[in-house]
């Protein structure tokens, strides 16, 4: 199958409408000048008819016609007897061309002027003009050629500067289209491409990271269990000892468990990208969401709160991969709040964009770090450092931004902030 080329089709689309707007023009202007010429020689005709016609009947004779008409002009008397008013006709005779206009002279009597002038001077005057336009339209024609070939490539000029550039990226070398200098129709195109580009970025990034430190994860739980297994296998121990052993290797057989569970987490997430969008009250949501999570933080003496002053906002999302955000930040609002104090969920409108925030009041967040990267943990709690990591993977795949950092109202404490932009397809 021939490949087909975006340059080659608009530049032979552009040279087809250029040279038929140039060719429809050109007959149009000859048209319109041979018409013309044609009604200017019958108006001068008539003009000497009329003069003819007057001082005929004013002097009761006729004149010397030749003294009053163009040379090139006949004139006699013709009795039309089925003719009512003035009519003329062009004709060919003897290879010249003639006009030919019969005028009422006495038409009680049916007498006519019979008037014929030879036009091959007008004719051989459209003839050059149709030769100069022949000559101009093949020059208009190149120039049209030329014309289309470089507004073609001008035009597409910014897409074939993209495609260059996807073209040589690869995931070891992905750079950012520069937008500057792009037609502004382009620019929109260009900050998706980037858009993409740091999403995958990211994404290579953190499986990279992700797979090295699996490995480490994995390999330090099964080293203590050797080691131990090891060295109580070098001598007999009392039950005791044994039973200590094994309560060591249970533990880290549970850390190994928990970071199993985590990258499974990470598989079924795969698969939720997948799920077919539905549309969510993302307001009921919420409110529901915030009933379930309040069993929880009642169980740590923790009161959750849900706040906003919207009445409905409907968003077309995947509901599994919205329910990971969400429930990793309130898990770790929980985990990190003292008894006693209390957890915010809001959601307000800004814009297009919905934001819904996790408002806890623990122990903050170090924001010099990449919390979002995997195997990142804060303070001495328990967990794999995955939960943030899946939740980003989440928003990157709803197309919403998370950032996390600590309050600002002089209270200690974080805000988990989820970014869900409304697109053409949501209902308020």
């Amino acid at each position: 199958m021939k490949t087909r080329s975006i340059y080659n089709e608009f530049a032979k689309k552009l040279i087809f409408a250029t040279s038929f707007f140039v060719i429809v023009l050109s007959l149009i202007f000859y048209g319109f000048t041979k018409s013309t010429i044609y009604a200017d020689i019958l108006k001068e005709l008539i003009k000497d008819a009329k003069i003819i016609v007057q001082l005929a009947h004013s002097n009761n004779n006729l004149p010397n016609l030749h003294l009053l008409i163009n040379p090139n002009t006949t004139i006699r008397l013709v009795i039309k007897p089925k003719l009512n008013t003035l009519s003329f006709r062009q004709y060919t005779q003897n290879n010249n061309d003639y006009l030919e206009l019969l005028y009422p002279f006495e038409l009680s009597e049916h007498k006519f002027l019979l008037m014929t002038r030879n036009i091959n001077s007008a004719n051989q005057t459209l003839n050059k003009i149709f030769s100069n336009l022949l000559f101009l339209g093949f020059g208009g024609l190149v120039l049209v050629v030329a014309y289309a070939l470089a507004v073609s490539k001008t035009l597409l000029l910014p897409i074939l500067r993209i495609t260059n550039k996807l073209s040589n990226m690869n995931e070891n070398s992905l750079t950012q289209i520069e937008t500057k200098t792009l037609p502004k129709e382009f620019i929109s195109l260009a900050n998706s491409i980037n858009t993409l580009t740091n999403r995958i970025e990211s994404y290579v990034k953190y499986q990279k990271e992700l797979f090295i430190g699996a490995a480490h994860e994995l390999k330090t739980p099964l080293a203590v269990m050797k080691l131990k297994s090891q060295v109580t296998l070098q001598k007999q121990r009392t039950p005791q000892k044994y039973e200590e052993v094994l309560n060591i290797l249970l533990k880290e057989i549970d850390n190994m468990n928990n970071l199993i569970s985590s990258i499974l987490d990470m598989g079924r997430q795969e698969g939720a990208q997948f799920e077919k969008p539905i549309e969510i009250d993302i307001v009921q949501y919420l409110r529901n969401k915030t009933k379930t999570f309040q069993l929880l933080a009642k169980e740590k003496g923790i009161i959750l709160e849900f706040k906003t002053d919207l009445t409905s906002v409907k968003l077309i999302l995947q509901e599994t991969l919205l329910t990971q955000i969400i429930q990793n930040f309130v898990q770790n609002a929980i985990k990190f709040t003292p008894e006693g104090k209390n957890i915010f969920i809001k959601a307000y409108k800004e814009e297009r964009n919905i934001i819904i925030q996790v408002i806890d009041e623990g122990i903050g967040c170090d924001e010099n770090i990449d919390l979002f990267a995997p195997f990142k943990r804060v303070g001495n709690q328990k967990g794999a450092g995955l939960g943030l990591f899946l939740a980003k993977s989440a928003s990157d795949t709803l197309g919403g931004k998370i950032t996390l950092k600590n309050r600002t109202d002089g209270i200690q404490g974080t805000i988990a902030t989820l970014i869900l932009q409304q697109n053409p397809f949501c209902e308020l």
